[in-house]
């Protein structure tokens, strides 16, 4: 499964991404890809091994949460 992470600060790497995924309890987070945008309001998107419960419960903690100078935007997307 993958979370969607919108709204970071320019320029925070992907191992910044992943120790915040793992602070809130994201488990076997995975892969995490860069989605550059139009560049003023960067994302990244990260594969999480994890249930679509636990999933669910670190959106709702991680969306809104201000990060960096940032109010992140998180979604979890289940395909």
């Amino acid at each position: 499964m993958k979370l969607l992470i919108g709204n970071i600060a320019p320029g925070t790497s992907a191992d910044e991404v992943r120790a915040l995924l793992e602070k809130y309890g994201a488990p076997g987070v995975g892969p995490i890809e860069q989605v550059a945008g139009e560049g003023s309001r960067p994302a990244a998107v990260a594969e999480v091994a994890a249930a679509p419960e636990v999933l669910n419960k670190i959106t709702q903690r991680l969306n809104g949460m201000y990060w960096k100078g940032r109010s992140l935007t998180v979604q979890a997307l289940m395909r």
